[in-house]
């Protein structure tokens, strides 16, 4: 089994290779195992309020919007609870539905002095399968990871 500093080494080498301006990118497995074996490590879930009501959410996350329901404009708040919510000194594993929001989130976090930025690949439900369906492909969800539905 790899270790959580084994793990973070290649998240950040993926990083680089693909040009990312944060510090590294996590595979759903990955960011689970750093979760379990860092206690320091937060992971902030940026879905919409209606996402997290009716997909599903991750115990423990913090859940700060990126971009409100519906119109999916940006949370002019969304650094200012970020900074409130979030220790800037600790790894932050942002995540979203398919890994771009939270992409973009890790990367103004890491403008905002967040230095240890990572993103989480996938996201909560992943790609889209052979019938157009999120959720089975790839992703936290898919990955079997632990997750809740109101």
């Amino acid at each position: 089994m790899e270790t959580i500093e084994l793990i973070l080494e290649k998240a950040q080498q993926r990083a680089q290779e693909m040009g990312l301006p944060y510090k590294g990118a996590l595979l759903p497995m990955e960011a689970y195992r750093v979760l379990q074996e860092s206690k320091q490590t937060q992971l902030v879930d940026v879905r919409t309020q209606a996402e997290l009501d009716w997909v599903g959410r991750i115990s423990g996350a913090k859940e700060i919007e990126l971009r409100a329901y519906p119109s999916m404009q940006p949370n002019p708040g969304f650094l200012e609870q970020l900074t409130k919510e979030v220790d800037k000194k600790n790894p932050v594993l942002f995540i979203c539905r398919s890994g771009a929001r939270s992409s973009q989130a890790a990367a103004m976090a890491t403008e905002a002095d967040f230095a240890d930025s990572y993103n989480v690949l996938e996201g909560f439900e992943g790609d889209k399968d052979e019938q157009g369906h999120r959720g089975k492909a790839s992703g936290w969800k898919a990955a079997g990871l632990p997750w809740e539905q109101s």
